[in-house]
């Protein structure tokens, strides 16, 4: 049952993870819309804070050792530590009550609770009810979004806008997929994302960042941070929770400066000066735990300056791909492809995060100290992939994407997203002619800019 159990809250948590980035999204100002998916990753972080310190403090029900008579057999002879294998007795863990790990797990439904009753109360979004043919509710929630009047001229001139998107799509998906339903009709949307290499350019990069995002080695160390902390010589089990819970406010308040940085700085800054700082320390924590081995709690400097480097670990990877692995793929796609998109870079980092949490106990008891290597080479490879492939999105438009990539998809979307608002509003269209004109001009300037790009190439 308990892996049953955690199969759902895992299919639960996935689903989320794709559906809140696009919510919010569809639902927010672009004013504010970097800082808001920050967010996301900032509760994300507060949310493992607050069960780190809710594990170190239910650890003490009943007391802290699972069988008091039986002495540790693990660890050195001057250090003792818990062996799970040989130290618990014959009728299991008689020193601590059961509530110690229950208690912790059905926590969990206090937020889920929250989340379930709140989402209730909440509007739907827009789009979603303008792709439903919902026009009326569509406008109502957009007032309840923006607290403006229906009638107000700049809450309808959005809401315009967006049901002059929505027909767009719908148009492109009628035009393109004339006659697919169903499973085949999903197939060839997902295809579409191959299909030209400027989309399999902004798909791979997408992928990219969030594969990065995981082989770095974060949830390597939130997992199994005891057993690091352990490795790096902190004495007992209730020591290396204790080292976990502080390792849990460094990664909440690491978040911060994400929500300041990724409008002023850019993101190729962060995501590059992340991936540099998480190399460093991987390298060095690696160096320390090579050298002394299991005599590093012979060697506490040697151990305290270990726990300090990978606390400067979290900092830099906090700060850099953290939020930004979320924000960049909701910046790269246009319109018409943007939500399938956002699932297979979801699914990216979810895979990855399967991978990762299961075979890094095994890298810790075989290789050691190569397990921070391990991690700090696809750092490196992430500060190449950084320099040389991302593009800056800070400040820009989905139409600047596209003379990133190459592409005029937005261009295109945009041009009849013109169109059909213009005639939502009432206003005469131009005519045929002025419409042709204007749309040549448009692609000779994008056809300028390319080659300037190509010959003189800047991200």
């Amino acid at each position: 049952m308990l892996f049953v159990g955690r199969a759902v809250a895992g299919f639960a948590v996935g689903q989320l993870t794709m559906v809140i980035p696009l919510y919010i999204s569809e639902a927010s100002l672009p004013a504010i819309r970097g800082g808001l998916v920050v967010l996301q990753q900032l509760s994300i972080t507060v949310g493992i804070l607050l069960s780190y310190w809710i594990d170190y403090g239910t650890n003490y029900i009943g007391g802290s050792r699972c069988a008091p008579n039986i002495p540790h057999s693990g660890g050195t002879p001057s250090s003792p530590a818990f062996d799970p294998y040989n130290d618990v007795g014959p009728n299991g863990c008689g020193g601590q009550f059961d509530a110690s790990w229950r208690i912790p797990f059905a926590l969990q439904i206090i937020p889920a609770i929250i989340l379930g009753a709140g989402m209730i109360l909440f509007p739907d979004s827009p789009r979603w009810l303008l792709m439903k043919d919902r026009d009326e509710d569509a406008l109502a929630a957009l007032g309840k979004l923006r607290r403006l009047p229906t009638d107000e001229p700049t809450l309808v001139a959005e809401y315009l806008e967006i049901k002059a998107s929505v027909i767009v799509e719908n148009t492109f998906a009628t035009q393109k997929y004339a006659g697919m339903s169903g499973v085949k009709l999903h197939a060839a949307q997902y295809y579409s994302l191959v299909s030209t290499w400027p989309r399999f350019e902004r798909l791979s990069i997408g992928c990219c960042v969030m594969f990065f995002q995981q082989f770095m080695g974060c949830n390597a160390m939130i997992y199994y941070a005891p057993t690091i902390f352990g490795q790096l010589g902190m004495d007992g089990n209730t020591t290396s929770l204790l080292a976990t819970g502080v390792y849990g406010i460094v990664n909440c308040l690491s978040t911060l400066p994400a929500l300041f940085w990724i409008d002023k700085v850019g993101r190729r800054v962060l995501l590059m000066c992340g991936a540099t700082g998480t190399c460093i320390s991987l390298v060095i924590v690696g160096a320390i735990i090579g050298k002394y081995g299991s005599a590093l709690v012979d060697h506490a400097g040697a151990g305290w300056a270990g726990i300090a480097f990978i606390y400067i670990y979290d900092i830099n990877f906090s700060y850099s791909f953290a939020p930004i692995g979320w924000v960049l793929p909701s910046e790269i796609f246009n319109l018409s492809i943007r939500s399938k998109a956002i699932s297979i870079t979801t699914s990216t980092t979810w895979m990855c995060n399967f991978i990762i949490g299961l075979v890094t106990p095994d890298m810790l008891e075989s290789i050691t100290w190569g397990t921070y290597i391990f991690f700090a080479a696809f750092c490196m490879l992430a500060l190449a992939f950084t320099f040389f492939f991302v593009p800056e999105t800070r400040g820009k438009t989905l139409e600047d994407m596209d003379l990133v990539f190459g592409d005029t998809a937005a261009h295109e979307e945009q041009q009849r997203i013109v169109q059909i608002e213009v005639a939502l509003r009432g206003t005469p269209l131009p005519g045929a002619a002025a419409l042709k004109d204007n749309l040549f001009n448009e692609e000779m300037r994008v056809e300028n800019v390319l080659k300037k790009n190509q010959s003189n190439p800047e991200f």
